[in-house]
């Protein structure tokens, strides 16, 4: 069975596609590229906004347009939200609520394998492959539901009650992550900071349990409520130096203490500044990124104006921001004070602008710096050069040129950070030297880098 999949929405959607993949290889299905070389479409859809559901459902019917003789299937967030509109889309042919995505893989192969040849050897494969593609960071979903109520958020009703992946499980799964070449992984839930309270554990049990029973060299975060982290949280960056990513992704929402209660957040702007400052005094050169939403209703130009000064004092490294969509079955939806749209945009642009400010200044604090970098793919070739891009260790995106017969792809170098480029990355001179790939198979060969670098302990 060759199976194309896709995705919409958040980092937890992507994580679910790619053990998706595994699975699909494990059973000795081909994952292809395309959907027109595809028996079967998955599609992981999205449904946090009223926008995100009708691109959901425009990404479907293009699939089925590229390639009508394939299976498709529906999945996810738009499939819990409403399957009768789901079910409608034409080509759909199985749809798989989150309630289901666990078995998703079960579910295509009972349904869809009687129409598709597939030896029976392959489906007897063993439990880690290599496939080709392999990408140099993995997104490892650990946990799902959410049982905060934020008034803007759906995600609570359609991901259901909070529960936690076991820590052997997870532990299981970076060993085979590692195996498969991943140099980097990635914690993703839709609540990661409640890791592990419906088990009697957290968070911090998850990364010590990792960090010490795996060889994973890069271990990241992914998003983190402000409320869920402890004042010792952050003991674990100065016990695991160099292994976890200093990088804290903390959304914020807003920078007005009344548009915070509105929005049913459990905290204050000062206690949101004092975390930040504690993980600046505890994490070396770490960033802190965050998300805030523009136009919530109710916010008056005195409220927006608290948030653009909010975030010109906290200097975040990026900001990732969302106009205020009316989203059915929220509290938000219903209170008064919708701001208009020309209003939203407006806001929106000015909070752009201000973001852009801040992180230029902090990718200009690392000029003239050395941070480790993990080089992901080429995006520009030129005279015989190749530019590479890469993330440093504290998620600054950083772009090389190098010869065109070095790969960089999966390596992981000392570079020297040179300067901000259209302040959106920083210009870095690897130094090949010290460049240093995952630790294979035996019958599998490294990239050969023909300007001889001599490895690193950790990569010889």
């Amino acid at each position: 069975m060759r199976v194309y999949l896709d995705f919409l929405g958040c980092r937890l959607n992507e994580a679910e596609l790619e053990r998706w993949r595994r699975q699909f290889v494990r059973r000795g299905c081909t994952v292809v590229a395309r959907p027109e070389e595809a028996d079967v479409c998955v599609l992981n859809t999205c449904a946090v906004t009223a926008a995100a559901s009708r691109q959901s459902r425009q990404a479907a019917r293009r699939l089925h347009r590229r390639n009508p003789s394939a299976r498709l299937v529906f999945a996810g967030c738009d499939a819990e939200m409403e399957p009768e509109r789901a079910a409608a889309i034409p080509g759909v042919d199985l749809l798989v609520g989150n309630r289901d995505k666990e078995r998703l893989v079960d579910l295509v192969l009972e349904r869809f394998s009687q129409d598709v040849s597939m030896p029976v050897a392959a489906q007897a494969a063993d439990s880690v492959h290599v496939f080709p593609g392999v990408r140099t960071r993995a997104f490892l979903k650990v946990q799902d539901g959410c049982n905060n109520h934020c008034t803007f958020c759906i995600v609570s009703t359609l991901r259901g009650e909070e529960r936690s992946r076991p820590i052997a499980a997870v532990v299981q799964e970076v060993n085979q992550l590692i195996a498969l070449g991943y140099r980097e992984v990635v914690l993703t839930g839709v609540h990661l900071g409640g890791y592990g309270r419906d088990m009697g554990v957290q968070l911090a049990d998850l990364v010590r349990a990792i960090l010490e029973e795996t060889p994973v060299e890069r271990l990241r975060l992914s998003s983190l409520e402000p409320w869920d982290i402890p004042p010792t949280f952050f003991d674990l960056w100065q016990r695991y130096p160099g292994r976890l990513m200093p990088h804290l992704h903390l959304p914020l929402q807003s920078g007005c203490d009344a548009t915070l209660r509105r929005m049913g957040r459990r905290y204050t702007t000062a206690q949101y500044a004092a975390l930040v400052t504690a993980a600046r005094e505890r994490i070396p050169d770490v960033v802190i990124t965050t998300d805030i939403i523009v136009g919530f209703p109710g916010e008056t130009e005195a409220e927006f104006e608290a948030t653009l000064r909010y975030v010109e004092s906290l200097h975040f490294g990026h900001i990732h921001i969302f106009t205020y969509s009316p989203r059915e079955g929220t509290p938000a939806a219903r209170m008064p004070g919708q701001v208009p749209p020309a209003v939203k945009k407006e806001r929106s642009h000015r909070l752009h602008a201000r973001m852009r400010e801040s992180k230029q200044s902090v990718l200009q604090n690392f000029v003239g710096s050395r941070r480790p970098v993990l080089w992901e793919e080429v995006v520009g070739q030129e005279d015989g050069y190749h530019t590479w891009s890469g993330l440093t260790d504290n998620y600054l995106r950083v772009h090389a040129r190098v010869p065109a017969h070095v790969d960089l792809h999966n390596a992981i170098t000392l570079t020297y950070l040179m300067e901000v480029i259209d302040g959106e990355r920083l210009a870095g001179e690897p130094d090949l030297t010290t460049a240093s790939w995952p630790h294979r198979r035996p019958q599998e060969s490294l990239p050969v880098l023909r300007l001889t670098p001599v490895p690193t302990a950790a990569g010889a």
